[in-house]
């Protein structure tokens, strides 16, 4: 496969994949935790896929993210073009499409490593109801 830059690419586009990406990590981590019936394994993670929750996400990353990081979540964020579902909230959305640019541009830069420390600090996160104080700054190493 041919190697992109990151950088040359649309918000939208590292979106699209890191849609892909960020399911992906939440798919394998359910498979893993436990044998289930298909229609359960979809239910719960439809909940972690949801703009709300990938909201929460990335509002308790924040701390966490490098510059570079931070700057590809607000191009996301920032799009134009992004267009929520009519049930979806707008701030929330745009929020969440932040989330997975940011996981497309990290997959895309092969940094597995980071996106894994990543899901795993939403993980804990999520665990806590996503605490919303300033303990996460330094509990995560940035790389």
């Amino acid at each position: 496969m041919q190697k992109t830059d990151p950088k040359l690419l649309s918000p939208g586009t590292l979106a699209f994949l890191g849609d892909a990406v960020y399911e992906l990590f939440v798919r394998s981590r359910l498979v893993n935790q436990a044998n289930m019936p298909v229609n359960k394994l979809h239910l719960l993670a439809v909940e972690q896929v949801r703009a709300s929750f990938q909201s929460k996400a990335v509002a308790a990353l924040e701390p966490v993210l490098t510059e570079e990081e931070l700057a590809v979540w607000k191009r996301g964020r920032n799009a134009n073009g992004v267009k929520p579902p009519k049930h979806a909230n707008p701030a929330e959305y745009r929020r969440a499409t932040g989330l997975e640019a940011l996981f497309g541009y990290l997959f895309l830069q092969g940094k597995t490593d980071r996106l894994k420390e990543l899901f795993c600090y939403i993980e804990q996160q999520a665990a806590l109801g996503f605490p919303e104080t300033g303990e996460a700054e330094g509990a995560l190493e940035e790389q």
